[in-house]
């Protein structure tokens, strides 16, 4: 059972953040686990600064952190649970709902930007799947997020000025999840186009 939704898309990595920050904290109040994705590192270290200083536990997965990997994913579907996760370390392991879990309605997956490439993305989705039970999935995007630089974020940023959209606020549509999923595509060619001319 899975609930996705378009992405939610924000000004700054500012706002953004702090959009996270705010949404993780309301699912902890509810009894839920939360599963954080991140494309680097350094995304991760951040959220883990903001989650300590809001006095949320939590855990790190990323590639300093690879022995702990197995015990984080065991406990990631606890109740109130948050596991930040970076390019999925992990893969494929099922992530078992603790009790309640279900009813309180099911994992939380939160990404905090859209990967290069959609086969990044999808694979992350999969991966972080529980064994039982309802999940959804969230994406959190910036206009000054690479991807969204790179193609597209001129275009949204004019959309979001014509809405009178103030700090903080978001928008969410299909029509931007489709057309960031598109910026994804182009990049997904140009780098296919650089290994064909490589080989």
């Amino acid at each position: 059972m899975r609930n996705d939704r378009d992405d939610l898309v924000y000004k700054t990595k500012r706002e953004k953040f702090n959009a996270v920050i705010t949404e993780i904290k309301d699912l902890v109040s509810k009894g839920r686990p939360v599963l954080v994705g991140t494309t680097s590192v350094e995304t991760s270290e951040l959220l883990s600064r903001m989650l300590t200083r809001d006095r949320i536990q939590h855990n790190v997965l990323n590639a300093k952190l690879h022995q702990r990997e197995a015990q984080i994913v065991a406990e990631a579907g606890l109740p109130g649970t948050v596991t930040i996760a970076t390019n999925m370390a992990g893969r494929g392991t099922d992530i078992k709902l603790g009790p309640g879990v279900k009813e309180a309605g099911g994992l939380a997956i939160l990404g905090t930007e859209r990967h290069d490439s959609r086969r990044v993305d999808r694979q992350f989705t999969r991966s972080c799947r529980p064994t039982r039970g309802p999940r959804f999935f969230q994406f959190f995007v910036s206009l000054e997020d690479d991807l969204m630089r790179m193609f597209g974020s001129e275009r949204i940023a004019g959309i979001m000025d014509r809405l009178g959209l103030k700090e903080g606020e978001v928008i969410q549509h299909s029509m931007i999840t489709k057309s960031i999923e598109r910026a994804q595509k182009k990049v997904e060619e140009n780098n296919f186009g650089i290994r064909k001319k490589a080989s």
